[in-house]
């Protein structure tokens, strides 16, 4: 592409070298670039692609946008912008040609229920014959595709990149989850969202927003800047949980169409009644005075209140009600989000993505509805993330469980005992002495220490009655574990299936 239609809606400090040319592509990787490559430097949060210019010059990149002072050598053309990260934005949206204008795109925002919302809205928006395209914390999949997912929400330029491949598959409808991180790196500025879903603020990421009124702002902001910034017309944009102390903030704060949802807090979608189980969910909701059932597979009140973010979504882009019925019991499970692994016979064995104090507690209150002995968790909390959760995490694990084991989650560079001891700092229940022997106590209450894993699952299997009810918590979908720099493979529900099975088959556990 040549360089002055890169370089649309982008006006930059200084040029050095020749204002046109062509352009081959677009890194902000210096090991990407080829011949005739533009390379964006981009201060990040751990390298400075300033450091990187050299690299990329010498792998055949001829254009360099760039913040810090920088003197190109001949035959270069340097552009200085005032935010190299912002820029890259609207390079890819120019480079890809503005793909997000030709996709009905629906954003989720919020700390907890952003992927069962995103998979909610993927099976009610099938069932109403859209070709739907997602991208969130468990993967990206569109047109038959299914790729990793390394953010929850990609950088900028791979968000543009992504949605025209989605365009080109014939994708009508994309639905993204959208991070705070995201919102404030503004990898998701030049994308022009139909929709927006707000869930729910409680803590988490605070390592990186400092305080939760930063990172209340950085959710804000989608809905204030993001949102109208993309030009599209529809008659409710903004769908805000106005159970939420924080979404009824936004409510108060930010002008705009609207569409509230809630159980306890009237709003414009309301559930009348509704029958909670293990075996799923029955509610009649109501909808601006009309009334109509639905029925899910999944279970809990805070499942409840993710379909009636979804409902509403799939409401405000005129998806007739029949097709959202149908769409919500369709989904049968989200992986990682209360995925039972055991089979019949076993004692429940399930895996939570929950990884916040408060989305253990609403996983930990639903189990509590419906046991008939003792529920025994597994959790920890990852390294080098926010700290202050630790405690909050142990408190609440505890306050809702007979028995907790506190073990390793990803402790990254962090020393694993450092972070089990902010944990128990949090912990108000008397600490057990080691029994990771399978004696099946049923007396046994309070908590106990297993750092690895494995050993931790193993434990909390093999001290399970029949009745119980154990919950492997933290990391829902993973299947890696990151130790130090490593990632390793590590999946929960493998291991739990495994050790379900030799407890079966009579095997010794460890």
């Amino acid at each position: 592409m040549q360089l002055p239609l890169l370089l649309r809606g982008i006006d930059p400090l200084e040029i050095t070298g020749r204002p046109d040319g062509e352009v081959a592509s677009i890194c902000y990787d210096s090991r990407l670039c080829v011949e005739g490559s533009l390379f964006v430097a981009i201060p990040g949060l751990k390298a400075d692609g300033h450091a990187f210019i050299a690299d990329a010059l010498a792998r055949g990149a001829r254009f360099i946008v760039h913040e810090r002072d920088y003197t190109p050598p001949p035959g270069i053309t340097s552009l200085r912008v005032h935010n190299s990260r912002r820029i890259l934005g609207i390079l890819g949206k120019n480079y890809f040609r503005d793909p997000s204008a030709g996709i009905a795109l629906i954003a989720v925002v919020g700390t907890n229920g952003k992927t069962t919302i995103t998979y909610l809205l993927e099976s009610i928006l099938r069932a109403a014959g859209h070709t739907v395209g997602v991208l969130g914390t468990v993967n990206y999949r569109y047109g038959g595709k299914t790729l990793p997912a390394p953010n929850t929400t990609p950088e900028s330029f791979e968000m543009q990149r992504i949605l025209r491949e989605m365009k080109d598959h014939g994708v009508t409808h994309a639905v993204a989850e959208v991070s705070s991180h995201a919102l404030d790196l503004k990898r998701v500025d030049d994308c022009a969202f139909d929709l927006g879903i707000f869930t729910n603020l409680t803590q988490d990421h605070l390592d990186y927003h400092g305080t939760m009124e930063n990172y209340f702002q950085a959710k804000k902001r989608f809905f204030s800047e993001v949102l109208p910034r993309g030009g599209k017309a529809l008659g409710r944009r903004m769908i805000v949980n106005a159970d939420d102390p924080w979404g009824r903030r936004i409510l108060r704060e930010v002008e705009g169409s609207r569409l509230s949802y809630g159980i306890e807090t009237p709003g414009d979608l309301a559930a009348d009644s509704f029958r909670l189980s293990l075996e799923g969910i029955e509610a009649t909701l109501r909808l601006e005075g009309e009334r109509f059932s639905v029925t899910s597979p999944l279970a809990g009140r805070y499942n409840l209140s993710n379909i009636l973010a979804a409902v509403a979504g799939a409401a405000a882009i005129g998806t007739p009600i029949g097709r959202i019925q149908e769409g919500v019991a369709a989904l049968g499970r989200v992986p990682g989000r209360l995925e039972r692994v055991s089979e019949k016979g076993q004692p429940a064995v399930f895996v939570d993505y929950a990884h916040t104090d408060d989305a253990l507690r609403r996983v930990l209150q639903t189990l509590r509805l419906f046991r008939q002995g003792r529920i025994i968790t597994v959790f920890g909390c990852g390294g080098d993330r926010d700290r202050g959760k630790r405690p909050l995490m142990g408190e609440a694990a505890t306050g809702y469980s007979d028995l907790a084991i506190v073990t390793s989650d990803n402790p990254r560079t962090e020393d694993p005992l450092s972070i089990i001891g902010e944990i128990e700092a949090g912990i108000r229940v008397t600490k057990l002495a080691d029994a990771r022997e399978p004696a099946r106590e049923p007396a046994l209450r309070g908590y106990l220490v297993i750092p690895d894993r494995k050993e931790a699952i193993a434990a909390a299997i093999g001290l399970a009655a029949g009745e119980d009810i154990v919950l492997i918590a933290g990391k829902g979908h993973e299947d890696y574990q990151i130790i130090g720099t490593r990632k390793i493979p590590f999946d929960d529900r493998v291991i739990a299936r495994e050790e379900l099975k030799r407890r079966l088959g009579g095997g010794k556990g460890p």
